[in-house]
């Protein structure tokens, strides 16, 4: 019987129109439920802000424009997650741990029934991706799917699920680590492009890390592997990025704040900011006091929920921010338009 995707289900991710690479249609776009709510429809940040009766949206707003928004005199340290703020990757991780689980469960993804389910497995995998950590969980969360586990489920209990499926099918987190992204670095010497494709970059972010590159100390944290990260980078997004600036935690499994701490010792003094698109990650960084000198953002076109989105709204460390208004708030706006 086929997974249908449950109408109790609100898409979470605004696809987005990218040119030249041809996003590829998802059914799940178009879910509609109650349990999660469209994206707000992005802010255009002005000042003076005459806003009455939206208390939320002007104390947004002012904390950019008193955060480090505008203009910077002097060298800033701006750290950007990948998935979720740069590139919308849920097509290929989906196709990926696809083409892994064939490889580590062929009795059950390499049949016939199995490939009549592929489709709405990975509708369903869009529907979850908002409480995907690391990229090895897209390989646990396709079986569940296939299996049966609802998305509503798995968006509400995946913290607990995630641990329950690993020992319940006697899994390894290193040895899926090492199985999700020996599959994509087979994919990618077979068919490059063809790995390239299912990736839609955010319009406007490249101008952005390109101008911040060229003032600012400008460093990619992820849970993706490295080379990967840099080949997105690199072929489609078109920014030059060096290795030695992409910190990826996908091995070590350690917190994105421990790479920020790393950062405010290598550049001391500096003003720091950290883009993100997982609510839960910023609210960590918010725990450790060596980093209250942050100013932190979430991105609403990344992998988050509305429930998420109010909680950055009514949290004073957190801004949260739009495609358009990530230009003024990292003060590239001139150079983003040029």
């Amino acid at each position: 019987m086929l997974l249908r995707t449950p109408q109790a289900l609100l898409h979470v991710i605004r696809p987005v129109q990218v040119t030249p690479q041809r996003a590829t249609s998802c059914r799940a776009h178009q879910a509609r439920t109650a349990a999660l709510a469209v994206h707000p429809k992005p802010r255009t940040l002005t000042a003076p802000i005459q806003m009455p009766g939206s208390r939320q949206s002007l104390c947004s707003a002012t904390k950019l424009l008193s955060g480090g928004g505008g203009a910077m005199a002097s060298k800033d340290v701006w750290a950007f997650d990948f998935d979720g703020v740069v590139c919308d990757s849920v097509g290929e991780s989906s196709l990926s741990a696809w083409k892994a689980a064939v490889k580590k469960w062929p009795d059950i993804f390499g049949t016939p029934e199995a490939e009549t389910k592929r489709e709405s497995v990975m509708d369903g995998m869009r529907l979850v991706r908002p409480v995907v950590e690391t990229g090895y969980e897209n390989l646990v969360q396709v079986r569940c799917l296939l299996e049966g586990v609802s998305p509503e489920d798995m968006l509400s209990h995946w913290h607990t699920m995630l641990p329950e499926y690993m020992d319940k099918w006697g899994l390894d987190r290193q040895e899926l680590v090492e199985l999700f992204g020996s599959t994509r670095d087979a994919w990618m010497k077979e068919d490059l492009q063809g790995w390239l494709a299912p990736n839609r970059i955010y319009p406007g972010v490249p101008q952005v890390l390109r101008a911040l590159l060229d003032g600012h100390e400008t460093y990619i944290v992820t849970t993706k592997q490295e080379r990967f990260t840099e080949a997105l980078l690199r072929d489609m997004a078109k920014v030059p990025l060096p290795l030695d600036r992409i910190f990826s935690q996908t091995v070590s499994g350690r917190p994105k704040s421990e790479v920020l701490l790393k950062l405010a010792e290598r550049h001391p003094r500096a003003s720091y900011h950290f883009v993100e698109d997982k609510m839960g990650t910023l609210e960590k960084v918010c725990k450790v006091p060596e980093l209250e000198g942050w100013q932190l953002y979430l991105v609403d076109w990344g992998y988050n929920t509305a429930e998420e989105r109010r909680r950055a709204e009514e949290n004073p460390r957190i801004t949260l921010l739009s495609l358009d208004t990530l230009p003024q708030a990292t003060g590239t706006a001139a150079a983003a338009t040029a």
